[in-house]
């Protein structure tokens, strides 16, 4: 969380760098300072209620930005004959080889990404897994993913086309300026006032991360770790104060956090390699912990630890964040957390099934989650989502 949280706090730097011209530590401390101030007077809630409001800032500002570049370029057509790579736009074009633009195969990105870092993403990150459990009741908590998963299709489009625009305009964009493609793209099509709102919704975006990360840090330190092991019977009161300590301790890791992005060609870079490192090996233990009854708590920690180990060691071995590298390192990642897992559970001994209950899928009772109107009920925005995905898939297959 606190790695994530720099990431964040290093991309709303940048755009603060561009802004103000000030130095690149100056505008780590404001980034610092701004998302800081809310997370604590206002804990998750603030969090989760400014994370809706900089949704649609967000979206304000980057639809306009691919509707203007895509009519400036002569619609995807254009695009793709002013680019000269059809790799480009094709999702599959080449993946029985490596001949692609991210030169790996199929198997990388359906089991790698597909499989491990978007199960690990979507179902483990405790950043998502906190909206989810701060849902109004268990039916709101259901749908909770599904409805998150809507714009999550419609933003692969915003986050890809406004890149491929300005690789259209500045196609001699250099390495070093990866990460501010979508500020350059804004600069080159926006007016002044339209600029101010798409940078706005950079730095919401970014916030909306970053404020995602600290709070799920807290909680996690708070309740899972404090509470847990240090100290048990303290009251509520104690237990908030505790959280917003640990904010703002969150919140300077995050300051040294920031810097190691400097390191990596961009930042996408960087975010696949910390989830094939972290949530690849944490998806293997949640699948192994959830439906399979014999395994332990000592097979649980093992195989994390393993796995965890395994992507580190990986990366240092080739020093290559490249997402291919990080797909494949993900999967090796997940096979070791889930074979340690497995071979220590099989040697430990076993919690009793009555402890189990309400916690492993075969031990838990499922209540049927009861919604009247058609347009909330799970399976229907499960296969609708579904539905969009595979046509978006053939589309740009």
């Amino acid at each position: 969380m606190v790695l994530l949280s720099g990431i964040n706090m290093y991309a709303m730097a940048i755009v603060f760098q561009l802004l103000l011209g000030w130095t690149l530590t100056a505008s780590i401390i404001l980034s610092a300072g701004i998302v800081l101030g809310y997370v604590v007077l206002g804990g998750l809630s603030s969090s989760i209620y400014n994370e809706v409001l900089q949704f649609f800032l967000i979206t304000l500002g980057l639809v306009p930005l691919v509707i203007f570049g895509l009519i400036d370029v002569g619609g995807l057509s254009g695009l793709q004959e002013s680019i000269g790579q059809a790799d480009f736009f094709h999702a599959w074009a080449n993946t029985g080889s490596t001949d692609n633009p991210m030169a790996v195969q199929w198997f990388a990105i359906v089991f790698g990404l597909g499989f491990v870092q978007s199960f690990g993403y979507w179902c483990t990150d405790f950043l998502v897994v906190q909206r989810a459990l701060a849902a109004e009741d268990e039916a709101a908590a259901v749908r909770t993913p599904l409805i998150a998963a809507f714009p999550k299709l419609m933003y692969g489009v915003l986050a890809i086309f406004p890149g491929l625009i300005i690789l259209s305009i500045l196609p001699n964009l250099g390495e070093d300026n990866y990460n501010m493609a979508v500020p350059y793209a804004m600069a080159y099509y926006f007016p002044t006032g339209m600029l101010g709102v798409g940078l706005t919704a950079l730095l919401a975006a970014f916030m909306s991360g970053m404020a995602g990360n600290v709070t799920a840090f807290n909680t996690v330190w708070t309740y899972d770790i404090y509470k847990a092991y240090i100290n048990r019977d303290a009251p509520d009161r104690h237990y908030l104060n505790v959280g917003r300590i640990a904010t703002v301790a969150g919140v300077a890791l995050s300051v040294l956090a920031a810097y190691l992005v400097l390191g990596f060609a961009s930042i996408i870079d960087y975010v696949q390699l910390l989830h094939g490192i972290f949530l690849a090996p944490l998806f293997g233990t949640f699948l192994l912990g959830m439906f399979w009854r014999r395994s332990t708590g000592w097979g649980g920690f093992f195989g994390l630890f393993t796995g965890t180990a395994t992507g580190v060691i990986l990366y240092l071995i080739s020093l290559d964040s490249s997402v291919g590298a990080s797909m494949y390192r993900a999967i090796w990642a997940w096979i070791a957390c889930v074979t340690v897992t497995i071979a220590v559970s099989l040697v430990t001994q076993p919690k009793p099934e009555s402890e189990l209950r309400g916690i492993v899928w075969g031990l838990t009772d499922q209540k049927e989650v009861v919604e009247q109107p058609w347009y909330k009920k799970p399976w229907i925005l499960a296969v609708i989502v579904l539905a969009m995905t595979v046509a978006l898939n053939i589309y740009f297959f």
